[in-house]
């Protein structure tokens, strides 16, 4: 079961060599609870079973979010006959622990809370929140990033790519910005000198979401269920394709996302077509994949036109 700590900038860890007693170890950085199920969780599966060290980090506790699930509010539900204002304390009560669910599902070795309020959407009354991740200076957010990097140790790091247009919640925005700063600094020993003993991740990966995944799923709903819930709207968006370096094949993992979504009952619908019209195997069978963009190396790029298969290539061979 997944261990939950704070960020706590001061303190050290003992320091980890590259070596076979250290093994090789994966961070990702998400905003809120729910953000590790909906992005990555499958590649995270398969780290952990190929015996990699799984980390966590949620920047937020998902304080303003909304209840999801309307079936939740029938007789006999958690939120049958509450108030909006209860149903938000509600929330408050359920999320941690539908984290710690889903967490579990993926098989995370870490969550690590870096105890930030949730910013809520973008121009809303809670961006103004003084313990809000919007309103918190970005060298505090890496400053805290930095102490996990050190203490963790991650060989590579996956964070929100530099490209909100699409989803500009303030929360993602911060973990761009703080994850990409963290990255940079984590290394320098000039840097959060009480943060603990230097440590350089060799690879910082964004998601991305291709318009191939997104067209393919389409389609396949159209041909199996006869509709799809995505709109012309969203097949009109352009696509970040082109930027696409690494491509990983998860079909077997894709266990991970649908367990890890529907651990998070407060805010993922079960029959909602966006998530779960196709299932597993539907899935595989058209997209087996997710697709990273390599935004630093320290151990070189993948060449033009090629994808990586690996999100250690490059690094294995330096640690065993």
């Amino acid at each position: 079961m997944s261990s939950v700590r704070t960020s706590g900038v001061a303190g050290t860890a003992s320091l980890r060599m590259m070596s076979q007693e250290a093994p090789l170890c994966i961070l990702t950085v998400h905003a809120h609870p729910d953000d590790e199920a909906s992005k990555g969780a499958p590649t995270m599966a398969r780290y952990k079973a190929e015996g990699a060290r799984t980390v966590l980090v949620c920047c937020t506790g998902g304080e303003e979010g909304d209840l999801q699930n309307p079936s939740l509010r029938e007789l006999g539900g958690p939120f049958h006959g509450l108030s909006e204002q209860e149903e938000k304390v509600r929330l408050a009560e359920l999320r941690p622990l539908e984290l710690e669910e889903s967490a579990r599902i993926i098989g995370f070795d870490e969550v690590v809370m870096l105890d930030y309020r949730d910013s809520g959407m973008k121009d809303s009354a809670a961006n103004e929140h003084p313990d809000c991740f919007h309103q918190a200076t970005l060298d505090d957010a890496a400053g805290r990033l930095v102490a996990v990097l050190r203490r963790e140790r991650p060989h590579v790091v996956l964070t929100y790519s530099d490209d909100q247009r699409g989803y500009p919640h303030p929360d993602h925005v911060r973990v761009h910005e703080a994850s990409v700063l963290a990255f940079e600094r984590a290394g320098e020993a000039s840097w959060y000198p009480d943060a603990g003993e230097p440590w350089q991740p060799l690879k910082l990966y964004y998601t991305v979401w291709s318009k191939a995944r997104l067209v393919a799923v389409h389609e396949e709903l159209l041909r199996l269920r006869g509709k799809s819930p995505f709109e012309q709207a969203w097949l009109d968006r352009p696509g970040h394709d082109h930027r696409i370096t690494t491509r990983l094949h998860i079909a077997e993992f894709l266990w991970a996302r649908s367990g890890a979504l529907r651990a998070h009952a407060t805010q993922v619908d079960p029959n909602e077509a966006w998530w779960f019209g196709l299932d597993d195997d539907e899935l595989a069978a058209v997209y087996p994949w997710e697709d990273w963009v390599l935004a630093q190396s320290h151990v070189g790029m993948p060449n033009e036109g090629e994808f990586e298969d690996d999100l250690f290539v490059g690094i294995r061979e330096r640690v065993q």
